[in-house]
């Protein structure tokens, strides 16, 4: 098991940027792909964006496409997520978590306690 522990999160003006990270321990970090997901008040838990275990493959969800860049370290057993010109409608928790496969985003195996993002209007 992978312990995740997400940074990085505050209360933001609309069009600021914000770079949340994830520093990871336990198991390789660099065996799982890993992906960003986000929570509002009242609603599911949403796919933000994922990234393979090498970093050379990337997908991020229509909804922060052009504003999101998903990258990692594996030297610092870190995931990150930059957001740019934030919106009120980006306002949730995020969180991160290992993949047993980029290509399933269904099957997340270990999450973070999550950090909250405010966009203020």
């Amino acid at each position: 098991q992978v312990q995740l522990v997400e940074s990085g999160g505050g209360l933001v003006q609309i069009g600021d940027s914000l770079r949340l990270s994830c520093a990871a321990s336990g198991r390789a970090f660099n065996d799982y792909a890993m992906g960003w997901f986000r929570q509002a008040p009242g609603k599911e838990r949403e796919f933000v964006g994922k990234i393979s275990w090498s970093g050379l493959y990337v997908d991020v969800a229509d909804a922060v496409s052009g504003r999101a860049t998903i990258s990692r370290d594996n030297t610092k057993n870190t995931l990150y997520l930059q957001m740019n010109s934030l919106k009120p409608e980006d306002t949730a928790v995020y969180y991160c978590a290992t993949l047993l496969s980029y290509h399933d985003t269904n099957k997340a195996t270990s999450w973070g306690q999550g950090t909250q993002v405010t966009v203020s209007s």
